[in-house]
């Protein structure tokens, strides 16, 4: 068989720009559709149109795939056209004050109905004082205390005759009103009371006591009068005080009769105004001291009739979309301040403030979904908010204090909100998987592509995709050809010639990094030759560490042979990333076979540096050698494969087909090619399967190849179902082209092999056997000769004792005795 080495044309798509009717994107509309994601936003649309409340959306996808622009575009197309949700407070609840009291009103009569209450607050403040102090006012109160006055004194006097009558004075001391035995009017004194006899004594405490009982009577006679005219002022204080209050309630009233919960609060505000009318009084300013230091007087707080409103709707023109970049508890649930005075931490319902969940309430929430994991209580607050379709503001860590503190208990608000959580796939696998409960709240998966189908709408829409970014960044235009390599560099992103990379991040970059090179070339418009140099530049910054590789492989510190011939040894090809940059490595890989039944050793699993996938390519190679050699005799070998000089751990199986013909160079003694390196995966049946990176390998390759010298002959095997993922770079076309670099596609592992050695492989004829000088004959003797080798060596060595020539006359005569 004779394996042909790819053409220069067919190691690279290249975009067709023939068919584009425009000399540079200027010339083009911008873009303005979502491009190549129909999946995901069929999924979001469904999504957001679905009312039940587990249908929450998580939107997947790689980073730069443009989820959060297409959501948030999405979503305020969506909100433009639904109903503004009403505006949320919180009022004092007059009968438990620690409980304040959620309200609602239509998207902008929350701050007119707070404005209303500060007027009609301020209007209190300033009239029902003045009312305390006119004229009429007095007069009135004055009429009420004249009479208690005078009926009080008549009263008293009363008892004082009484008290005179009988001999005794009415004295008023400290502990209020008493009766005192008297002589002349004044009274008498203890040592002439002793001097009296029993009898008068007696007679004087008699009377003393009587009197006594009519002063008691008296007195709750005069109490009584007091709290009847106590009585009569207050009615005389709400009386006047209505006149204040009841115009302006009654227009609150009539203004706020559609809605029930309003009017309910307005009569308790103006219940709590009449029982509380002292407040509005003026207080004269008297000063506290405390250890010395003067308080300041302690005015009544009027602040249980303010209006807190949390969510203002009012400049809303749809339902609400809120992107909460920091969600940690408190900014998504809200809390509740506190404001320190003299060391006392205090706090009340005006202090509540709103969290993301409350201004996105009748709208749209969305959070990044690592941030929401990573923030502590935030995750399973969310799930309950969901399922219990309210949230509350509460103190997260009230459970945690040592010392309990008084804090408030703000009543729950409903909430009817479509929470879209943005991550990584993993994550969402993740939890699916985990948490039980999060298949249940978010049904919806809208899974953003990282490629898509390279059509002939391709270029036109990266065309539109290049005219929105210069016009939106004010770049340079680009021309065909520029757009052109920028097509080319979104079909080498995808990996694959059929596709094209809807990762519009990364391609972004390319577009304003080539505006920029355009630039510093003083040109007006954007060429090929500027893509091109933002790629190579790109690298450039990133390519240290492969350079550092080179010059070791250049200077022969790291031993990698691009010329010659070796037995047992060959180059295979891996792929190191970096996260922001992958390069292709040449590694040498070594077999060594001999005499034993130890089997096939790694040398790299031995020391625990190869990873599963790695090790299961092993055992398929073991695999594949048996069914093709021990059909008729068992293989008895001892064989070891290495990756010389790697020292980190190396994983997958594209170095199987690698590891098969060192091994079978080793076994039939065959040179193989220094000058080419492999790569490609296989199965058992000896099928060459696809592997990833390939550009990288064979770029990485071929700059090792040049660095120590194109000879001509150097080149790469790689596998035919990876055709359609070659996108190598210019410098490697041209080298193949003049014929100094070669790419040989295979689709079997025997056609390697022949490239390799120069030799054929051989295929079983019909006794089962290779052709002789055959690569495959010349593998199966050597493994016969082992297995028969390792036989005769473990075999002891056993004597025999001749037989004596009349043995058998002998035995004849002892069965004829018999």
């Amino acid at each position: 068989m004779t394996i042909k080495s790819l053409k220069a044309e067919e190691l690279s798509w290249r975009c067709d720009v023939g068919n584009l009717t425009f000399s540079n994107t200027s010339e083009i509309a911008d873009i303005s559709d979502v491009i190549g994601q129909e999946r995901a936003l069929r999924s979001l649309d469904f999504g957001l149109g679905i009312l039940d409340g587990g249908f929450n959306i998580y939107v997947l996808g790689e980073s730069g795939t443009g989820k959060t622009s297409i959501v948030k575009a999405r979503l305020e197309e969506r909100a433009s056209g639904e109903a503004v949700p009403d505006d949320c407070f919180y009022v004092f609840d007059f009968k438990d004050p620690d409980r304040p009291v959620a309200l609602n009103l239509p998207p902008g009569e929350g701050v007119e109905f707070r404005s209303d209450m500060d007027g009609f607050i301020a209007i209190l403040k300033r009239d029902i004082p003045g009312v305390f102090e006119s004229k009429d006012y007095e007069s009135h109160r004055d009429e009420i205390l004249d009479g208690q006055q005078e009926s009080t004194k008549a009263i008293f006097s009363r008892i004082e005759k009484l008290a005179v009558d009988r001999g005794f004075v009415l004295k008023k001391t400290s502990g209020g009103l008493s009766v005192l035995p008297g002589k002349d009017g004044k009274i008498l004194k203890e040592a002439d009371y002793d001097k009296l006899s029993r009898s008068e004594r007696n007679e004087i405490d008699k009377k003393s006591k009587q009197l006594q009982d009519k002063l008691s009577d008296a007195i709750r006679e005069a109490r009584k009068l007091d709290k009847g005219v106590r009585k009569r002022i207050a009615e005389l204080d709400q009386e006047v005080t209505q006149y204040v209050v009841k115009p302006h309630m009654d227009d609150l009233l009539t203004k706020y009769a559609a809605y029930e919960d309003i009017t309910a609060y307005l009569k308790n505000v103006s219940d709590d105004i009449f029982l509380n009318i002292d407040d509005f009084r003026v207080k004269e300013d008297m000063q506290t001291a405390i250890m010395g230091i003067k308080m300041p007087t302690k005015e009544a707080s009027f602040e249980r009739y303010k209006i807190n409103l949390i969510v203002d709707n009012s400049h809303l023109k749809g339902a609400p979309v809120v992107f909460e970049t920091n969600p940690t508890y408190y900014n998504l649930f809200g809390r509740v301040e506190h404001s320190v005075q003299y060391g006392v931490a205090t706090t009340d319902f005006t202090m509540i403030k709103s969290g993301s969940i409350q201004r996105a309430n009748g709208g749209y929430l969305v959070l990044n979904a690592m941030d929401v994991l990573k923030n502590i209580f935030v995750y399973d607050a969310l799930k309950r908010m969901i399922r219990t379709r309210e949230v509350k503001v509460e103190d997260v860590w009230e459970q945690y204090k040592l010392v309990s503190t008084t804090t408030l208990k703000p009543e729950p608000i409903p909430v009817d909100i479509k929470i879209v959580l943005i991550g990584e796939p993993y994550i969402y696998y993740l939890l699916y998987r985990m948490d039980k409960e999060y298949r249940k709240l978010f049904k919806v998966k809208a899974d953003f592509d990282s490629i898509m189908n390279n059509t002939e709408g391709s270029v036109e829409n990266y065309a539109g995709f290049i005219a929105s970014t210069c016009s939106e960044k004010g770049l340079l235009p680009f021309d065909i050809s520029g757009v052109g390599a920028v097509v080319e560099c979104g079909v080498k992103l995808a990996g694959s010639t059929d596709k094209i990379s809807a990762n519009f991040g990364a391609v972004e970059n390319v577009i304003v990094e080539a505006s920029y090179w355009a630039g510093i070339e003083a040109r007006d418009v954007v060429t090929e030759a500027d893509v091109l140099r933002a790629v190579e530049e790109r690298k450039y910054r990133s390519s240290k560490i492969e350079d550092r590789i080179r010059e070791l492989i250049e200077n022969d510190t790291l031993m990698i042979s691009t010329e010659g011939e070796m037995v047992g040894q060959i180059n295979g090809m891996a792929v190191l990333s970096l996260g922001d940059y992958a390069f292709g490595k040449p590694s040498k890989v070594t077999a060594k076979t001999f005499m034993g039944d130890s089997g096939l050793v790694s040398i790299e699993r031995e020391v625990k540096l190869s990873g599963k996938i790695h090790n299961k390519g092993q055992m398929i190679v073991k695999s594949f050698l048996g069914d093709r050699f021990a059909r008729s005799f068992p293989i008895s070998v001892s064989a070891s494969i290495c990756f010389e000089q790697l020292y980190d751990e190396i994983e997958g199986d594209s170095a199987t087909c690698a590891e098969v013909y060192a091994l079978m160079s080793s076994l039939s003694g065959q040179p193989i090619k220094q000058s080419i390196a492999v790569t490609g995966s296989m199965n058992q049946h000896g099928e060459v399967q696809p592997i990833g990176g390939v550009n990288e390998k064979i770029e990485g390759f071929f700059d090792v190849c040049v660095a120590k010298g194109l000879t001509g002959t150097q080149g790469v095997i790689i596998p035919k179902r990876n055709l359609r993922n070659l996108m190598l770079k210019k410098s490697v076309r041209d080298a193949v082209a003049e014929g100094k670099f070669f790419v040989y596609p295979i689709e079997m592992v025997d056609e390697g092999m022949e490239i390799l050695t120069g030799k054929t492989p051989g295929e079983r004829g019909a006794k089962g056997e290779f052709p002789k000088g055959t690569i495959n004959r010349l593998v199966a003797d050597k493994l016969h000769e082992l297995a028969t080798g390792l036989k005769a060596f473990g075999k002891p060595k056993v004597k025999h004792k001749a037989a004596p020539k009349d043995a058998k006359t002998t035995t004849l005569k002892k069965d004829r005795k018999k």
